[in-house]
């Protein structure tokens, strides 16, 4: 039987976690790190801010394309673009990957940093290879869950604490 499948919000997997109408995904205080965004009236991507250490924001990763800003470019970020593949690189050393699959799927590999130079690391293969079907955030692993309807997904903090599924 054939059925046209219409979706309201897309379906974002981070390390086998699902997130179903969640706007931002990951969270450090009041940053969006990990947020979905509409583009266009049917269309929905991720948007990421990839900051220095020190705070600058260095550019935005929407969807699988990255875009410097201005302090990007003044720090030297530049872009390799390869089929399927696309490097962020300050200093000649990666910070931002963006692997393209098929259709309008991507895998990420990043660090991002917040504006005061709290660090956080993910990468889709290596998350799942260390921790099986798990992700694993401070000091807890959540395996095989849903997060669908809320705000925020993941909510991480200065102070170590983190929430998951906030609707505040």
């Amino acid at each position: 039987m054939n059925k046209l499948i219409f979706q309201t919000s897309p379906i974002v997997t981070l390390a086998t976690k699902k997130f179903i109408n969640v706007p931002v995904i990951l969270k450090f205080e009041d940053i969006n790190l990990i947020e979905i965004i509409r583009e266009g009236k049917f269309n929905f991507t991720t948007r990421i801010p990839i900051y220095h250490s020190d705070g600058t924001e260095l550019g935005v990763a929407r969807g699988n394309s990255f875009f410097p800003t201005e302090p990007g470019k003044k720090a030297g970020v530049t872009i390799e673009n390869y089929v399927g593949l696309w490097i962020c690189k300050m200093d000649s050393k990666p910070i931002f990957e963006i692997r393209k699959r098929t259709g309008d799927s991507f895998i990420i590999s990043a660090e991002l940093y917040a504006t005061e130079g709290y660090s956080v690391k993910f990468a889709d293969t290596p998350l799942v290879e260390l921790f099986g079907d798990a992700l694993k955030i401070s000091e807890f692993t959540l395996s095989g869950d849903l997060i669908q309807g809320m705000k925020t997904g993941i909510w991480l903090r200065k102070d170590g604490s983190s929430e998951i599924g906030v609707n505040l």
